[in-house]
């Protein structure tokens, strides 16, 4: 066992180390974690996610635009090019960023960091590709949503939780009135060297580097960067009808606070996702009613959270009972848990945040959200802020979340159960 643990740390000091600094090229920030495997990625980060956003739904019809014309090549060749190189473009939004991402072989950065840096310095938005290919995948991603129960009442609760800012949909409105004019002003307002960093996995740093610097050489670069006014808390009730999909409830909190180790650990405190497949677990909430389940969300941004547990299930009574469950285990953490339950709470963060880097997407979500701090934070970082949480704070963070008003969302039959019948 002790050389079991003895190993362990040696990797934890291996992937903490290999977490690269944050180097400035071209007034853009760069980061590159190399592990020597055989392909790379490199994601643009660009402050441009729907907290900024100047028309609902533009940020989203941005990030459908990705990879359509600009000043170096068509579409349509970017297309050809990209299967020719056997690599994959991709983008992704979320409420601060607008995420570019490209993943290929090695040898192939030079084309592909053309490709993601083209498009920030010199998209065209042609109005015949906004109207046949945009506009039609901005729909989607909002058909799509309305039919998937969890991502709505998550939507949603930022809405109730922020109201503005934090709080805009991820998706355009159903009749959207989104122009090409609008994605233009939003791009114009977004696209500066201030507001872009940049994450590589798979490649050197000093190569990357180079590689933006070519590409951000005549990028504009404004005084100050994209801002948005600070996140305010406020909560909320709401009950939707569903379309389709399990019944759905989410119980969540807000705070306007830096992400909060407490909350990680409370989240790993309440996950009834056991240790050994097939086994209950020792979860405050491992005895769930057939056909429910609980998953904790613990959402952060740069100046605010959003920690709650969605609960689905087949039908409104299951998800009443597992909702009360939810509540008490909240109220129970409010008050402490045993120390023994609390050490495994802290062990299980600590596995979670020490696993997830072993992904390419693990990695690139970690230096993604803090890359635009003034101190970007490292997987040891991390650790060690986990294990300096101690039983007091986390009874006390726990409590602090319930004191203020819920953020509550179901979805589906009118059945489901009102905040107040779950004890909130």
């Amino acid at each position: 066992m002790l050389a079991a643990r003895t190993s362990n740390a040696r990797c934890v000091k291996r992937i903490a180390r290999s977490f690269a600094t944050v180097v400035d090229a071209a007034g853009v920030k760069v980061a590159a974690v190399d592990r020597n495997q055989p392909t790379a990625s490199v994601t643009l980060f660009i402050k441009a996610g729907t907290r900024f956003e100047t028309k609902e739904g533009v940020a989203n019809a941005l990030k459908n635009f990705a990879f359509k014309t600009t000043a170096n090549r068509s579409s349509i060749g970017t297309v050809r090019e990209s299967e020719l190189y056997g690599g994959l473009l991709y983008s992704t939004l979320d409420r601060e960023h607008l995420a570019l991402t490209a993943e290929f072989l090695r040898a192939d950065a030079p084309y592909f960091v053309d490709v993601l840096t083209s498009f920030v310095t010199s998209a065209v938005f042609t109005r015949h590709e906004f109207e046949e290919v945009v506009a039609p995948l901005v729909a989607s991603d909002t058909a799509a949503a309305a039919h998937n129960p969890a991502a709505r009442a998550i939507d949603i609760a930022h809405n109730l939780a922020f109201r503005s800012g934090l709080g805009s949909s991820l998706f355009a409105p159903e009749h959207s009135k989104i122009t090409v004019d609008d994605i233009k002003s939003f791009a114009t307002a977004t696209f500066s060297k201030n507001n872009v960093a940049v994450v590589g996995t798979g490649i050197d740093q000093a190569t990357l580097s180079n590689l933006v610097e070519k590409g951000f050489a005549k990028a504009k670069a404004d005084a100050t960067a994209t801002s948005a006014p600070a996140s305010k808390y406020f909560g909320g009730e709401t009950r939707l009808g569903g379309h389709g999909g399990p019944q759905t409830a989410f119980i969540g909190f807000g705070t306007t606070a830096a992400a909060s180790a407490e909350l990680a650990v409370l989240a790993a405190h309440l996950s009834p996702v056991p240790s050994v497949k097939w086994s209950k677990g020792l979860s405050p909430l491992s005895s769930l009613p057939q056909g429910t389940s609980v998953t904790p969300v613990n959402l952060t941004y740069s100046d605010a959270s959003l920690f709650g547990l969605l609960v689905q299930g087949s039908t409104a009574e299951g998800v009443k009972e597992a909702g009360t469950a939810v509540v008490a285990a909240l109220k129970a953490a409010a008050k402490g848990i045993a120390p023994e339950v609390f050490t495994s709470a802290v062990a299980k963060a600590k596995f979670a945040a020490a696993s997830a880097t072993d992904t390419r997407e693990g990695v690139i979500a970690a230096l993604g959200s803090k890359i635009f701090s003034t101190t970007p934070g490292t997987l040891d970082a991390s650790l060690s802020s986990l294990e300096a949480v101690s039983a007091t704070a986390f009874s006390k963070a726990a409590a602090t979340l319930i004191a203020a008003k819920p953020t509550y969302v179901t979805i589906g039959d009118a059945q489901l159960p009102f905040a107040d019948e779950l004890g909130l």
